[in-house]
C-alpha cells in the first residue's frame, strides 16, 4: 500500500512538472509560435514528446546532481522532499500567473539550497560550480548571439531569406489522418526554413526536458521514494499537461510581447540556447533555459543594432566622453527577415559596419523594455521565494 505522504509527494511533483511545462514551453516554442511557424497546440504536443526524450536520456545526469550532490541524499526524507517540491511549484505558479517563463532550475536549486543551509548540510563546492555556470551561461548566450548579430546575421539574412512561416505549410488528410504538406506557391527555401525552425524548437524541448525533469522529481528520487525512470515519466507527463494549458500565456509573452522575431532570428536563438543547455545538462548542471534563450534574443538584436557604429568610432567617443554619432536602435533586428535576400544584386548587398543608417533599421521594436523588466524581476523573485521559504521551514519547523 502506498503511504499517504508519498501520494502527496507524487501530486506535488506533478504540480511542479505542470508549472515547468507552462514555463519551458514558452521558451522552447515561443519564437516558432511568434513567427507563425507552428500553432500553440502543435507546440504543446511536440514539447511533451521531446521533453520526455530529453529527460529519459540526458536528464538523469541532472537528477543525480540535484538528488544527492547539492545536499546529501540522507537529507531528502519523504517529508522534506514534499516540502522542497511544494516551494518549487509555488514559486513557478506565481511566475506563470504573470505570464513569464521562470528560471525553473534556479527555483528548484534555491529550494534545495534552503534545505541545505537550514540543516548545515549544503555541499558548497557543488553549489559554487552550479552558480558559476548560472553566471557564465547567460553571458555566453548574449555574446555568442551578439557576435552573430553584428558580423554574420545581415549576410545570412541576405543569402538565406526566410520571408515568414505563414502560408508555407498546410494541413492535408490521408483519410482521417492529417499530415503537413507544402502549400501551393510556397518557395522550397521557406519550407526548409520552417522545417529547421521546428526542428530546433524540438531540440530546445529536448534540452528543456534534460534540464528540467530533475526539478520536479530529484528530491523524490534522492529519497529513494521512486526510481529515476518513474520520475522521468511522471515529470514528463505533467510537463505535457502544462504545455497544453498554462503554457499559452508564456507562449504569448516570448513569441509576441517580448520580441518580434523574424524566422531566421528565431532559428539562431533556438540553436544557441538549446546547444548551451544541452551541454550543461550532459555535465549534470541544472541550467536555466529561460535565461539563456532570452539573453540570446537580446544579444542577437543588440549585435545587429551596433552595426551602425564601428569599434574605432565607439572607442573614440567613449574616450572623449561623448555619445557615438550613430546610435544603435533596439528595433534593428525586426527590420530584417523581410525577404531582403531576394535575387537582385541590390537585395544581396549588405552595408559594411558603420555605413548603415539607424533610421533604415527601424521596424517594430525588438523588445518591449517593460516586458523585459518584468521578466528579469520574476527571474530574481522565483528562486528567492523558494529558497527563503524552504530555509524558514526547515529552520523553524522541527517536524521536517
Amino acid at each position: 500500500m502506498i503511504a499517504p505522504l508519498l501520494v502527496v509527494g507524487l501530486l506535488v511533483a506533478a504540480f511542479v512538472g505542470f508549472n515547468i511545462g507552462g514555463s519551458s514551453t514558452g521558451v522552447a516554442f515561443g519564437p516558432a509560435v511568434g513567427s507563425d511557424t507552428v500553432s500553440k497546440t502543435a507546440a504543446a504536443g511536440l514539447m511533451t514528446t521531446f521533453a520526455l526524450l530529453g529527460g529519459y536520456t540526458v536528464g538523469k545526469n541532472v537528477i543525480e546532481t540535484m538528488g544527492g550532490e547539492i545536499v546529501p541524499p540522507s537529507q531528502f526524507s519523504l517529508a522534506a522532499s514534499v516540502a522542497v517540491l511544494f516551494f518549487v511549484g509555488l514559486a513557478l505558479l506565481v511566475s506563470n500567473l504573470f505570464g513569464v517563463p521562470a528560471s525553473t532550475s534556479m527555483t528548484a536549486v534555491g529550494a534545495i539550497a534552503g534545505l541545505g543551509v537550514a540543516t548545515d548540510s549544503i555541499v558548497w563546492p557543488v553549489m559554487g560550480r552550479i552558480v558559476s555556470w548560472w553566471l557564465v551561461a547567460p553571458i555566453a548566450a548574449f555574446w555568442v548571439c551578439a557576435v552573430i548579430g553584428r558580423y554574420l546575421y545581415p549576410y545570412l539574412d541576405a543569402k538565406v531569406p526566410l520571408d515568414s512561416a505563414g502560408g508555407v505549410i498546410e494541413r492535408r488528410y490521408a483519410g482521417p489522418i492529417p499530415y503537413p504538406a507544402r502549400a501551393p506557391g510556397a518557395a522550397l527555401r521557406d519550407v526548409v526554413g520552417v522545417v529547421l525552425v521546428v526542428g530546433i524548437a524540438c531540440y530546445m524541448a529536448f534540452s528543456a526536458g534534460a534540464s528540467n525533469v530533475a526539478n520536479a522529481v530529484a528530491p523524490l528520487v534522492g529519497s529513494e521514494a521512486i526510481r529515476p525512470n518513474t520520475g522521468v515519466l511522471l515529470a514528463g507527463g505533467a510537463i505535457g499537461v502544462g504545455a497544453f494549458t498554462i503554457a499559452r500565456r508564456t507562449l504569448d509573452t516570448v513569441g509576441n510581447d517580448l520580441t518580434d522575431l523574424p524566422l531566421l532570428a528565431a532559428l539562431i536563438v533556438e540553436t544557441v540556447a538549446a546547444s548551451l543547455i544541452t551541454f550543461l545538462s550532459v555535465i549534470g548542471i541544472p541550467a536555466s533555459l529561460a535565461v539563456s534563450a532570452t539573453m540570446s534574443i537580446v544579444g542577437l538584436g543588440w549585435g545587429r543594432a551596433t552595426r551602425t557604429t564601428t569599434l574605432s568610432e565607439a572607442a573614440g567617443a567613449a574616450m572623449a566622453g561623448e555619445e557615438p554619432t550613430a546610435k544603435a536602435r533596439v528595433d534593428a533586428l525586426a527590420a530584417d527577415g523581410k525577404g531582403a535576400g531576394g535575387d537582385s544584386a541590390e537585395a544581396r548587398s549588405v552595408p559594411r559596419i558603420g555605413e548603415e543608417d539607424p533610421d533604415d533599421l527601424a521596424a517594430t521594436e525588438l523588445f518591449d523594455p517593460a516586458t523585459t523588466g518584468r521578466v528579469i524581476v520574476l527571474w530574481i523573485m522565483t528562486p528567492s521565494i523558494s529558497a527563503a521559504a524552504s530555509f524558514l521551514l526547515f529552520e523553524y519547523a522541527p517536524v521536517f
